[in-house]
């Protein structure tokens, strides 16, 4: 078989994997609290947000802004979890491929 023949194959085995990990990190969850648990973000590791819980003792018309605060920290905890978990499964699938604009 040519050597473009066996780097088509291996392309096409390699966008199979892919796939597959996708579809596995659009199900993995992550969860990041903050202002001690009062926060709770709950993010798919395909860069989405799940779901955001808030203590309802915690909502005070008063302290809007530091609930704000609260759930931006938590999101963005969350949110960079998934990504490193994101990251390091898909380096496993291309882990040893050399091609320039590759990831």
């Amino acid at each position: 078989m040519s050597s473009i023949g066996k780097l088509m194959k291996q392309a096409q085995r390699m966008q199979q994997q892919i796939e597959r990990v996708q579809n596995e990190l659009a199900a993995k969850t992550v969860e990041a609290t903050s202002g001690g648990g009062v926060v709770k973000v709950t993010a798919k590791c395909d860069g989405s947000l799940a779901a955001i819980k808030i203590d309802p003792a915690a909502v005070n018309p008063a302290d809007v802004a530091l609930l704000e605060d609260m759930v931006l920290a938590a999101a963005n905890n969350a949110l960079t979890q998934a990504k490193g978990i994101s990251n390091t499964e898909m380096g496993k699938v291309t882990q040893g491929l050399n091609l320039p604009g590759m990831m």
